[in-house]
C-alpha cells in the first residue's frame, strides 16, 4: 500500500462538479492498494499517517501530528501510485489490486483513520475526480507499507 501525504491548508475532491469531500487544515492522502496488500498494510499506514509529525510547533519545528493539531484528513483512492515506469514509456499497473479488493481495503483504511477521532472525508472510488488543494509548506511525504522507500 502506498500513500502520498500532503500537508494542506484546505483540500477538496469533486466528481462531476459536485464536491464529495472537503477539509480544512490537515492531510490529503492519495492512497494506492497493491494486490498483495492486507489488513497489516492498512493498519501500518493509518497509524503512521495520523501520528506523522509534520506540523510545526511553537518553535517552527515539525513536531506535531494530525492528532496533536486536531486536523482533518481527505483520502482519495489513486491506483496510479502503483504505476511501474521502469520499462517503456507507458506505466504498468499489474501490481495494483483488483477493484473489489482495492475498494475493500480503501474503505477499511478510512474506517481505521476515523477510529482516531479525526474528521475523514473521501473521494469516490473508481470515479474521475478533480482534487483541489492548498499545499502548506509545501510538505509532501511518500510512505509505502512495504517500507521500500
Amino acid at each position: 500500500m502506498r500513500a502520498v501525504i500532503q500537508r494542506v491548508k484546505n483540500a477538496s475532491v469533486s466528481v462531476d462538479n459536485n464536491i464529495t469531500g472537503k477539509i480544512n487544515k490537515g492531510l490529503l492522502v492519495l492512497l494506492g492498494v497493491e494486490e498483495e496488500d492486507g489488513e497489516k498494510d492498512l493498519n501500518y499506514l493509518a497509524e503512521k499517517i495520523v501520528n506523522l509529525r509534520i506540523f510545526e510547533d511553537e518553535n517552527d519545528k515539525m513536531n506535531l501530528s494530525l492528532l496533536d493539531i486536531g486536523g482533518e484528513m481527505l483520502v482519495v483512492s489513486q491506483f496510479t501510485l502503483l504505476g511501474d515506469c521502469r520499462k517503456g514509456r507507458r506505466p504498468n499497473f499489474m501490481n495494483a489490486a483488483k477493484p473489489e479488493k482495492a475498494n475493500d481495503l480503501y474503505v477499511k483504511f478510512v474506517q481505521k483513520c476515523k477510529i482516531y477521532g479525526i474528521k475523514v472525508e473521501t473521494g469516490v472510488f473508481q470515479a474521475h475526480m478533480e482534487v483541489n488543494l492548498c499545499n502548506d509548506g509545501p510538505v509532501t511525504i511518500l510512505i509505502d507499507s512495504k517500507k521500500i522507500f
